[in-house]
């Protein structure tokens, strides 16, 4: 069982950073008649070219009154609507998702063969670099693996993938822009590991700034015999599949709030699992397992205000969980309590019963389509991506809403489905209460 630590939340704070949008340019714009006014452009249709002036006034001007280069400037900035709108009207890459209502929940989920299949790319032992694939994952080691080795380190990122991909949350594993395969970074000590960035006292980290799982060789069972490193069978993988489930939502985060995003990585890291394969069809027995951990080691099974719980953003977790690991460790404790309640309980106590898991899952399709329009956002000629990660764009092209504020906020309304909070916190009782498990809330 993992050690809370404040290893999580340090990767998570890069979410926040979205730089400022660009400001309008002013520019000349003449007419036919050979007149100029100075002006930004705001936005264009096919008849039309609305601009702002130095007073901050906005006028529409006919196309057709514009000179032959001014109108094809405001062609070039058409359309302006927003990403979210433009999202609807782009090419979905994942037109695979099967709809919600016809999605089950897993019984054993096995890693493919094939994808754990590795491929050597660069031997460099004087750069201490050496760098494998597996089907969906770069490893850069910085020692030499033996390919069954490296294979059976494949085997838990893989099996993890494979597991988030067989939920019927709707996740689409996908590579973050610009990269083709998820990147880990394998530390020979722990020494190495924490001067490359990793939180001291954690067992790995994914690093939503670089977007590289961080994570040193003790933490994937490593252990050197003699000259060469073997897989020690009885490691405990709990961290590892934590922190893969925030690499492979890398997408989602920015639109959660933390409590889903650290519900979700308990929860997968709660199936039991073994060899490649999660009985994620006993997900009863691993929240039981989970909740009698917890409770020796002296956690209470509360949920506590779930209205704060839920609403909760960055900052605030981030202060309540700096303070003392003990903090942390309720804070991750609540949050897989609601997540597992919204997966599994929600809705079953009624005389007419909901599909298991109907609120979270279209509550997480609204976040995927947000995922889908910060794409469209990012592919736009307009929008200026700095090597920073810093970017610009036009004030008529805004990106979907990442405000830590309100962006992860955007869709709780699914989850609560015209209950108040403490209906919902109710519900969450009497729900443990039918399984025979014993949840309070404040």
């Amino acid at each position: 069982m993992r050690i809370f630590t404040r290893r999580a939340f340090v990767a998570l704070l890069a979410l926040v950073a979205v730089a400022p949008a660009q400001e309008p340019t002013m520019r000349p714009w003449k007419d036919t008649q050979g007149r100029i006014i100075q002006a930004a452009f705001v936005s264009a249709t096919a008849e039309n070219v609305t601009v702002r002036m130095a007073d901050g006034k906005e006028h529409q001007i006919a196309l057709m009154r514009l000179s032959a280069e001014d109108q094809a400037f405001a062609k070039s900035q058409a359309p302006s609507q927003p990403a979210a709108a433009l999202a609807a009207k782009a090419p979905e890459p994942t037109s695979h998702r099967v709809p919600v209502e016809k999605r089950v929940w897993p019984q054993n989920v096995i890693v493919p063969s094939g994808s754990i299949e590795i491929q050597p790319v660069q031997e460099s032992a004087p750069a201490r670099k050496f760098v494998y694939r597996s089907e969906a994952f770069e490893f850069t080691s910085q020692a030499k693996l033996a390919g069954s080795v490296m294979k059976e380190v494949a085997r838990t990122f893989e099996s993890t993938r494979k597991l988030m991909t067989d939920l019927p949350w709707g996740i689409v594993c996908r590579p973050p822009e610009g990269m083709e395969r998820y990147q880990a970074a394998l530390y020979e000590t722990r020494n190495d590991y924490i001067a490359a960035g990793g939180p001291p006292n954690s067992g790995g980290v994914y690093m939503t700034g670089d977007k590289i799982f961080k994570v040193p060789f003790p933490s994937i069972g490593l252990k050197l015999l003699g000259k060469t490193y073997a897989k020690d069978a009885d490691y405990d993988g709990g961290t590892l599949i934590h922190e893969i489930t925030h690499q492979l939502m890398h997408d989602y985060l920015p639109f959660l709030p933390v409590w889903v995003i650290e519900g979700t990585a308990e929860y997968t890291e709660m199936i039991p699992y073994n060899a490649g394969t999660f009985r994620a069809d006993s997900h009863k027995s691993g929240l039981r397992d989970h909740i009698q951990e917890m409770l020796k080691r002296g956690y209470s099974a509360s949920i506590g205000n779930l209205e704060t719980h839920m609403t909760m953003n960055r900052g605030q977790w981030s202060g309540i969980a700096d303070s003392s690991n003990r903090a942390m460790g309720e804070l991750y404790f609540r949050s897989v309590l609601i997540v597992y309640f919204f997966c599994h309980l929600d809705g079953q106590g009624g005389a007419k019963k909901l599909p298991q898991g109907l609120r979270f899952m279209k509550f997480l399709d609204a976040v995927h389509a947000e995922t889908v329009a910060l794409r469209t956002f990012f592919k736009d000629p307009r929008v200026k991506r700095s090597p920073d990660g810093s970017f610009t764009y036009p004030t008529s092209f805004p990106p979907p809403d990442m405000k830590p504020e309100t962006g992860p906020f955007k869709h709780l309304k699914l989850l609560l489905d015209d209950r108040s909070y403490s209906q919902v916190a109710e519900e969450i009782v009497e729900g443990y209460k039918n399984i025979g498990l014993k949840v309070s809330a404040n």
